[in-house]
């Protein structure tokens, strides 16, 4: 998908810059061509000067990203369907009692979810919430998990099981520390 997106903008950073804004934040582009975050079947407009603003581009910029999208049959089949995931616990976990583990892993390395969460189901806790950056949107990507409650020596067990991929872990210690 990225490939094709990065061909058709190729020429226009702009418009590139709108329609990874609209991917990041999960937005979609509906058969009306305006943008909406949706949820289920709850539908909220976004209005195109309130994009532009944010992303520091003509609010024309906008609108033609959504045309092209609209005009390009594979494009609008990803954006006509996009719903948002919910929401990111990340910077409130603290706040509400949670554990955040980062990690900062090779992309394409398979199993590194199923092997963390393995070690955290020894420790008998569960997870609330995991979130995984796009390696195609993100150049630094990184796995957040947030658990019920904060495991201590997790970093510790992770590093010792030697998980192929992994490059960092970290966990929130205190509100804003790692």
């Amino acid at each position: 998908m990225w490939d094709t997106i990065q061909e058709i903008f190729r020429d226009n950073p702009k418009k590139l810059r709108v329609i990874q804004a609209i991917l990041e934040f999960g937005f979609c582009v509906q058969e009306d061509g305006k943008i909406y975050s949706s949820h289920g079947d709850d539908f909220i407009e976004l209005p195109y000067s309130k994009i532009a603003q944010a992303l520091k581009v003509d609010r024309r910029v906008v609108i033609d990203t959504v045309q092209t999208i609209l005009e390009t049959e594979e494009l609008k089949k990803i954006f006509t369907g996009i719903k948002v995931a919910g929401p990111s616990f990340r910077e409130v976990a603290k706040l509400l009692g949670f554990g955040v583990i980062e990690i900062h892993a090779n992309p394409n390395e398979v199993g590194i979810i199923a092997n963390v969460t393995e070690l955290i189901k020894i420790e008998n806790v569960s997870i609330r919430q995991i979130l995984a950056d796009d390696p195609e949107l993100y150049p630094e990507p990184k796995l957040t998990i947030i658990t019920e409650k904060p495991i201590p020596n997790i970093t510790d067990k992770i590093r010792l099981s030697e998980i192929k991929g992994i490059k960092s872990i970290s966990i929130e210690i205190e509100s804003g520390k790692k």
